[in-house]
């Protein structure tokens, strides 16, 4: 039986607006007086992204402003980051009904993203947060995926056993092999992501699927 339903949340409810992440990149890096090129050295070096994806955003930036010798006020570009946040937070045409409907059959949900910490800070006043009932996110709970305690954060959360749960992600982040080592059900959204080719379990093209594997 089905008490629980997990998602992942970018490529898989909604998707990250990359043409404005450009733009968010040239600007920083007019900021900075450093090309782009070198401003994307400093923020994807080795281990950049697990720090900024387990703590505090203004942190992560003020890291790479030190590196090119600027002060750790970010309040700027942390706006900018924001706003690009919330303006990224629009559901997948098919996802709202579709949550609307597990819900109606009286499953919970819960989200467990990896994601930087304004994704959390905004995500209160997207469509999607009254549609689960948890949400966890990496920069804020300290665990990233595949980390178990991510997941298991979540499931505590919702009261439901991972037995009874699935998880529905894009395949990124290790993420599906990760909510099987929990005992949760994995589902991969074909997407043509990170874990498209790899994944060997069950496999869904859209969203409005998961309906159907409710049992």
């Amino acid at each position: 039986m089905t008490r629980g339903v997990v998602f992942d949340l970018w490529n898989t409810l909604a998707g990250w607006p990359e043409d404005e992440s450009i733009e968010f990149r040239r600007r920083w890096s007019d900021v900075l007086g450093v090309t782009p090129e070198l401003l994307d050295e400093v923020w994807h070096a080795p281990g950049a992204y697990e720090r900024r994806e387990s703590g505090p955003i203004a942190d992560a930036l003020a890291s790479v402003h030190a590196v090119f010798g600027f002060d750790a006020d970010v309040s700027e570009v942390l706006e900018w980051r924001i706003r690009m946040a919330r303006r990224a937070l629009v559901p997948y045409e098919g996802v709202v009904p579709t949550l609307e409907e597990i819900r109606r059959r009286g499953i919970a949900t819960a989200l467990v993203s990896n994601s930087t910490e304004e994704v959390a800070l905004v995500w209160g006043d997207s469509r999607l947060a009254s549609l689960f009932d948890v949400a966890v996110f990496s920069a804020t709970a300290g665990w990233m995926k595949p980390d178990a305690r991510i997941y298991e954060t979540a499931l505590t959360r919702l009261g439901v056993a991972a037995s009874e749960c699935l998880f529905v992600g894009d395949g990124a982040n290790d993420e599906l092999a990760g909510a099987e080592r929990v005992g949760m059900k994995p589902i991969l959204l074909e997407t043509g992501g990170d874990g498209y080719q790899a994944w060997s379990g069950r496999r869904i093209s859209a969203i409005p699927q998961v309906l159907e594997l409710l049992a």
